[in-house]
């Protein structure tokens, strides 16, 4: 690469800080490219429109928030809730093994 060159690239990043935007690498499956990529050009704007966006994408990767629970609530959600299924097991004594 030519000193002009990168010259030019020092230059773009230099803009692009002084803009408030940083540079970094983002590693996805090939068919979610597109829209990682037009995801991160929505985000770059100074709209209320990226910032409702971001609200959106915050809420949805942080969740409710409370990790406590999820298993019993996902059970109390399954099809199987009052089926009347047996799970009690047979309690064995186990085997002998020489150590």
């Amino acid at each position: 690469m030519g000193n002009s060159q990168r010259r030019a690239i020092q230059n773009y990043r230099t803009r692009l800080t002084e803009k408030g935007l940083v540079r970094f690498e983002v590693i996805c499956r090939e068919p979610d490219r597109e829209l990682i990529r037009s995801l991160a050009k929505r985000l770059t704007e100074d709209t209320p429109d990226a910032a409702r966006l971001r609200s959106a994408v915050s809420r949805s990767i942080a969740g409710d928030g409370s990790m406590r629970g999820g298993i019993l609530a996902a059970l109390r959600r399954s099809p199987l809730v009052g089926a009347g299924l047996d799970l009690t097991r047979a309690h064995e004594a186990g085997r002998d093994a020489d150590i």
